[in-house]
């Protein structure tokens, strides 16, 4: 049995022996390749080694060795850039926390991560690693990592604390105390980084980085000298970019000790950070040169520092506006001033700034505000300057040379002192002849009348009185205009003013107006013998002083007259020789009338008195018993001027002298003709009535009873009553009681409306609602004797009704009606006044050629005043604009700006800058706006395009601080013209983003 029992444990042991040995042997096996494979990862072979530890970690069943092994594949994860790579480190770390890899694990891949300068991903394992487990030999190296890794990503308080501890340490003290002193640098921390780089200066390693910053440090600290020292030992073993640097140290070093001269060529060597410059760095360089006294290279550098709003910006336009000056440029000047008057950084440079902006502003004028205000504002602001007397007297004097009147007069209002009420009197005479010469005569009187209350100049009372009495007489108060012009001449004052040359020829035309024609004469008498030079004016003169003879019945002396205006060969030659042909048949000379008559329609082919003179001679005829050429002239009348006044009166004249000649049937048949085609009129009644006396005579009552049916006009039984109830009316109207008239001639229309004195009726309340300004009540009226045949009235309603039209901007109705009066007027200034605004109704339309076409009509006429050319080339030129005819409209612009005045002249002036822009010629563009700015400030519009103008050429010049600044100026100054402004925002985005691209402190935003 023991024997049994022994075999049994032997065999037993035997095969607990045998699996044991095999154990073993797999264990052994696996230890191999494990250690192959941590051969391979020391090699840094990281695919074989990730692969062998897989198949390890696979093969064995030792926790140990699967630790291990999860441990170095992950490891190779991190180092082959494996996307699950932290997956794995962290599944190692969760899956065996208790491995002594745990800790090896986070410094392992943070300092992998660390060497191929991953210091982000560094950061996040070294945040992982438990500090208190780091054996000792490894403290300072994981400090120092951690540290830098903490520096690189922005974290400077929790890096300093890291490298803290190793600032003792043999190894990484140079470098803690380095990084530590870079970052007081970068903090401004002046003192505490140059202790610390003073402890690492002689460590080779960094002393070549080192000699920048402390050369910056004592440049920070104000140590000028030491700072050029260190920074010029460093230039020589420098790269380009570390140059460009100590460069600006040096210079800047250089321009704190107002070494000036010595700072120039280290400032310009500077290339800025990433290519550009900042305002500060302009400035420096642009101070240097003006401390130079080189102002041209200060302006260029000063110029630069476009939309800048600090100190350095403040400072740097003051010199700027100081350069300018220098070198006589002060319209540039005047900008730079006045953006440094409005800043507050300095207050001293603010207050200079202001003073010279003002003084500027008198000197050239202000193309953003008026000069007065200017001057009012600096008093205001500076009510206890030194300059206060000076600046007071410029203020006064600046009221007249701003030649903003209008402005000027709006801040004088209430003004009490001597000084500013003489300037008062004078700027509300200069803004009254702008308003006249606007055609605004209501306007003009008042201010005249405004200048006359303060007396404090008599010149200019007397001037003013003068024009008070032109408006008057424009606005058709005559009587008034007759009492100022004789109180002008009355004045003493008066002998001296421009207006005495010409006082007897308004005279004359006032009595004229008045029907006082022995007075009229008198002062036309008067004029023609004194006045030789004014061969225009002396030509109009003769006209009507012969006019006044005529009237008079002074008919030798009218021929005289007529004979003298014909000789000057200035105006009207037509018209003086149809008055002098009839003042011969006043005076008997029939023969010498018919002769000068016939020699008038054979002269003249298209004077508008030809339908006149054929009318006059046919009717000479009559009178000479030459009744066969009568009858032929009155044909030959008829047939060329068809729409002429004279159609009706001619063929009831020929009605006549067949009926004087007892030829009754061709007598009927032009009256008959009267009374059908002209219906209503004083012929058409002749008609009737002559008409009634041959079918009388003949005994065809009945027959003449059934005609008269046929015409509605004509009521018998009630013509009496036509006539009284007319008459009436006519009475009310002749002694000017425009109410009580206006009230009897709409009586006598709601009684006759086809009565005989129907058109004279509407024509008579027409123009006494036009007199009392209601257009629209009187428009109908014009209407119905414009839609009359032609009649003596037919013209004036055309010209009054086309007035309405236009007015009213109804440019279809006008248009027709203007045309109708170009071919119809009898009168030159109609037809002058039917093409001058055919061609704005067709420029309203923009009809462009047609408006150039009439406008070029306009200027074919002779002898036109100033305002109708200027008028008529505007339109010429506006249209070339429109059409792209850039070539026609300068010629057109360059004549305007000879001629014209007031808003004309200011846009005139705005395109010849326009032009020379154009063209290149950006001075002489600037030196136009800026006359523009200066002579027709009120004239905002044009103003502020002129300035958008001065803005290209300035950035052509490159004159980049001009530029932006008047642009932003015009925006904000002229928000009002919403085109200028558009076009000034797309120039300044335009420059900045030009300007941007070398200036770091220029924002692209506007």
């Amino acid at each position: 049995m023991l024997n049994k029992k022994l075999s049994l444990l032997v065999g037993f042991l035997l095969l607990i022996g045998h699996t044991y040995a095999q154990q073993s042997a797999t264990y052994t096996n696996d230890l191999v390749d494990y250690q192959k494979a941590l051969t391979l990862y020391n090699n840094k072979q990281y695919q074989a080694a990730q692969s062998m530890f897989d198949k390890v970690k696979d093969a064995t069943d030792n926790e140990q060795l699967i630790a291990d092994c999860t441990y170095y594949y992950a490891n190779c994860a991190v180092r082959l850039n494996q996307i699950n790579a932290d997956a794995l480190i962290e599944d190692f770390v969760e899956k065996h926390p208790t491995s002594t890899k745990r800790n090896s694990a986070f410094m392992d891949v943070a300092d992998y991560y660390f060497d191929n300068g991953k210091y982000a991903y560094a950061r996040k394992w070294y945040e992982k690693v438990d500090e208190g487990s780091i054996g000792v030999s490894e403290r300072d190296r994981f400090s120092f990592n951690y540290g830098y890794s903490l520096y690189s990503t922005k974290d400077q308080v929790e890096a300093q604390k890291y490298f803290n501890r190793v600032v003792n340490s043999k190894e990484y003290g140079s470098q803690a105390k380095y990084y530590i002193g870079f970052m007081a640098y970068e903090g401004d921390d002046y003192d505490r980084a140059n202790e610390y780089f003073e402890q690492v200066s002689d460590n080779e390693k960094y002393q070549e980085k080192l000699s920048y910053y402390q050369a910056d440090l004592n440049f920070k600290l104000g140590k000028f000298e030491e700072a050029i020292k260190l920074a010029e030992a460093q230039m020589k073993k420098s790269n380009p970019s570390e140059k460009s640097e100590l460069s600006k140290i040096i210079g800047e070093s250089y321009f704190n000790l107002q070494k000036y001269k010595e700072a120039i060529p280290y400032l310009t060597a500077y290339n800025g950070k990433r290519g550009k410059w900042s305002n500060t760095d302009y400035y420096q360089l642009g101070y240097a040169y003006y401390k130079q006294n080189d102002f041209e290279k200060a302006i260029s550098e000063f110029n630069k520092i476009i939309g800048g709003n600090d100190s350095v910006a403040q400072n740097a336009y003051y010199h700027l506006g100081e350069s300018y000056v220098n070198l006589n440029k002060k319209q540039e000047a005047l900008n730079a001033f006045r953006n440094a008057s409005q800043m507050d950084y300095d207050l001293k440079i603010q207050e200079d700034a202001w003073l010279n902006y003002a003084k500027l502003s008198y000197e050239i004028g202000n193309p953003y505000q008026s000069v007065p205000q200017v001057l009012t504002s600096y008093l205001e602001k500076y009510s206890q300057t030194a300059s206060k007397a000076e600046i007071e007297t410029l203020l006064i004097d600046s009221y007249i040379t701003s030649k903003n009147y209008k402005e000027a007069l709006r801040l004088l209002e209430g003004k009490n002192s001597f000084e500013n009420k003489v300037a008062y009197q004078k700027v509300a005479f200069y803004r009254g002849i702008e308003v006249y010469n606007e055609g605004d005569y209501r306007e003009a009187k008042n201010l005249f009348e405004k200048s006359i209350k303060e007396p404090r100049d008599a010149k200019f009372t007397a001037r003013a009185t003068f024009w008070k009495a032109e408006s008057d007489y424009n606005i058709g108060n005559y009587d008034e205009a007759l009492i100022g012009f004789r109180q002008f001449k009355q004045q003493n004052e008066a002998a001296t003013t421009p207006e005495m040359t010409n006082i007897d020829y308004n005279l004359g035309y006032t009595y004229f107006k008045q029907k006082n024609y022995s007075k009229s004469t008198e002062h036309f008498k008067t004029f023609v013998t004194q006045r030789k030079d004014d061969k225009l004016r002396l030509n109009d003169a003769y006209l009507r002083l012969a006019d006044g003879y005529f009237v008079s019945s002074d008919y030798k002396d009218a021929i005289d007259a007529y004979d003298k205006a014909i000789a000057l060969k200035q105006i009207e030659p037509d018209y003086a020789d149809f008055q002098k042909a009839m003042s011969y048949g006043y005076i008997g000379q029939d023969n010498t009338k018919i002769q000068e008559l016939n020699n008038f329609i054979n002269r003249y082919s298209k004077s508008s008195l030809r339908d006149d003179a054929m009318y006059e001679l046919a009717n000479s005829y009559v009178k000479a018993n030459q009744n066969d050429k009568a009858i032929a002239m009155y044909d030959r009348l008829n047939s060329e001027y068809k729409n002429s006044v004279f159609i009706s009166r001619s063929i009831l004249r020929q009605g006549l002298i067949y009926y004087n000649a007892g030829q009754n049937e061709q007598a009927l048949n032009k009256f008959k003709n009267v009374a059908r085609n002209y219906p209503s009129s004083e012929e058409a009644v002749q008609a009737v009535s002559t008409s009634r006396l041959i079918y009388i005579d003949t005994g065809r009552v009945d027959e003449y009873a059934a005609w008269v049916k046929t015409l509605d006009y004509v009521q018998v039984t009630d013509a009496d009553l036509d006539n009284t109830t007319y008459l009436a009316a006519e009475k009310q109207y002749l002694e000017n009681k425009t109410d009580n008239a206006i009230k009897q001639f709409n009586g006598y229309l709601n009684q006759f409306p086809n009565g005989m004195h129907a058109l004279k009726s509407h024509f008579y309340l027409a123009e006494l609602y036009t007199k009392k300004s209601l257009p629209e009540t009187a428009q109908p009226h014009y209407e119905f004797v414009v839609n009359k045949p032609k009649s003596e009235y037919s013209e004036q309603a055309i010209v009054k009704l086309s007035e309405i039209y236009l007015n009213g901007s109804q440019w279809n109705k006008a248009i027709p009606l203007l045309k109708q009066l170009e071919v119809e007027a009898n009168y030159p200034q109609n037809i002058i006044y039917a093409q001058s605004n055919l061609m704005n109704a067709y420029y309203q339309q923009e009809k462009y050629k047609d408006a150039e076409s009439y406008a070029e009509k306009v200027l074919s006429g002779s002898k036109l005043d100033n305002k109708v050319k200027s008028d008529a080339q505007i339109i010429i030129a506006r249209s070339a604009i429109k059409t792209g005819n850039e070539s026609k409209a300068k010629s057109a612009y360059a004549t305007v700006e000879k001629i014209a005045t007031g808003a004309l002249a200011a846009e005139a002036l705005y395109y010849n800058a326009y032009f020379k822009n154009k063209e290149g010629d950006y001075e002489a563009s600037n030196a136009t706006a800026q006359k523009l700015a200066k002579d027709f400030g009120s004239y905002k519009y044009f103003s502020a395009k002129g300035l958008v103008v001065m803005a290209k050429n300035f950035y052509a010049l490159k004159d980049a601080f001009q530029a932006t600044y008047i642009l932003e100026s015009v925006i904000s100054n002229f928000p009002e013209f919403k085109d200028v402004v558009q076009e000034a925002q797309a120039q300044l985005s335009t420059i900045k983003a030009q300007e941007a691209k070398t200036n770091s402190s220029i924002t692209t935003d506007n």
